[in-house]
């Protein structure tokens, strides 16, 4: 690990051999080639490392994951197809049919469904929580089969921050872990791993690529989660899998290895939501960038929300590094050096003038995307979150006026003077 995030987003993961490619190469093969059946039987056994399928594990797949692991100081890591695939692994890795999981309230839209409609129907239950609640609400949302806390470092779209030391200590007292999805924070904002996240996912589609290329996810294992201690809870780890002639993950590959090697073993074998190696090269160019990228996000993100907070058309803006705002100190502590490029905001005229605004914008473009080099919007309640009722929109921070806008690495006063423009329509 390098002393400094900005030489780990260049270097880490990869380092070219004597004569070897500079750039990580692009393994584009599904299968890989051995001498011997005996060789091939010990991958298949877990006895030796190495690659059989892409469908399980690529080395340029394995070489972009190990610098994500190196940016947040995990052990292990994995990539996926999506940021959906991250979450579902995540917590399909440890909870099944007839488990129960501990989620905020204020997440992605697209994965407040998939917990609250696909995984239930998996068997899985899901409380919601207020990312606000106390020790003591928080306590209370447990069961006796609960198997996990979910939350996100910076809440999309409402840019809730969570308190992340909180939610590890309530899980951690209860036996569990907690899983931090950290895509708009970038490990370059926040590592949760050091506050006391034990999984951390990515969508790396966001700004890890940076540049709308490719859909991606990841996940990270701090490695410091002890399975063993609650053997009762995670057989999946701590008792043989029968699937690979009865291997204990935690046995095999300890604390630093069960998890990534369970959740590629089994549920990457079965499931199959692999990343492309194609992908994966995109994702690394990149994760070059990311250190200087998340700095002019966070410039244009605070010029513009202090623009639109002196403006008399907007009703409310909500960016944490505003000073005044709900989690302006939340934000300090573990976002101190800038959260990220998007700026929640209401128009005065609620849903009507929202939709007006927006069609009158000729930078800023109209998107599902999110955390982009170039900036764009979205209206959640019409889109991300459409899915959901009223009360749920209220529960996840979603107001119907609410507009999303991600603040790409253009001149500020560009898009401010965009921003401008539009308002006049209204």
């Amino acid at each position: 690990m390098y002393k400094n995030i900005d030489t780990t987003c260049v270097q880490g993961g990869y380092t070219a051999e004597n004569g070897g490619p500079r750039q990580v190469p692009i393994i584009q093969s599904t299968t890989f080639k051995y001498a011997t059946s005996e060789a091939m039987a010990k991958l298949f056994d877990l006895e030796a490392s190495g690659y059989f399928y892409s469908r399980l594990q690529n080395p340029t797949c394995d070489t972009v994951a190990a610098k994500i692991c190196e940016l947040e100081g995990g052990t292990a890591a994995m990539l996926t197809s999506s940021g959906q695939a991250a979450n579902l692994f995540s917590i399909f890795n440890i909870a099944h049919c007839g488990d129960h999981v501990i989620s905020s309230s204020e997440i992605y839209g697209g994965t407040f469904n998939l917990f609250n409609v696909t995984m239930k129907k998996m068997g899985i239950d899901f409380t919601f929580v207020s990312p606000d609640a106390t020790e003591e609400e928080l306590q209370a949302a447990f069961r006796d089969n609960t198997k996990a806390v979910f939350g996100e470092t910076i809440s999309n779209p409402s840019l809730s921050v969570l308190d992340i030391e909180l939610f590890a200590k309530v899980a951690h007292k209860n036996g569990v872990p907690l899983i931090i999805d950290n895509t708009f924070a970038t490990p370059v904002g926040c590592r949760p791993i050091e506050w006391g996240a034990d999984i951390v996912t990515h969508s790396t589609t966001k700004y890890m690529d940076g540049h709308g290329s490719a859909v991606g996810g990841c996940i990270v294992d701090s490695g410091k989660f002890d399975w063993t201690a609650h053997a009762d809870k995670y057989p999946g780890l701590c008792t043989p899998d029968d699937s690979y002639h009865g291997i204990v993950y935690t046995e095999r590959f300890g604390l630093e290895g069960a998890f990534i090697t369970k959740a590629t073993a089994q549920l990457m074998r079965d499931l199959g939501s692999t990343q492309s190696p194609q992908s994966a090269y995109l994702l690394n160019l990149g994760l070059e960038s990311l250190h200087l990228r998340m700095k002019k996000h966070c410039e244009n993100g605070m010029a513009v929300a202090k623009w639109l907070q002196a403006n008399d058309k907007i009703a409310w803006v909500n960016y944490p590094d505003l000073e005044g705002n709900k989690y302006y100190d939340v934000a300090t502590k573990y976002l101190p050096n800038g959260s990220c490029g998007v700026v929640s905001f209401g128009v005065k005229g609620g849903r009507a003038a929202a939709e007006k605004f927006m069609s009158e914008l000729k930078i800023i473009a109209i998107e599902t995307h999110v955390a982009d080099a170039r900036s764009c919007c979205l209206h959640p309640a019409s889109a991300t979150h459409r899915q959901m009722t009223d009360e749920e929109l209220a529960a996840a921070g979603v107001s119907p006026d609410l507009i999303r806008l991600s603040c790409g690495i253009e001149g500020a006063e560009d898009l401010i003077a965009d921003i401008e423009n539009a308002l006049k329509s209204i």
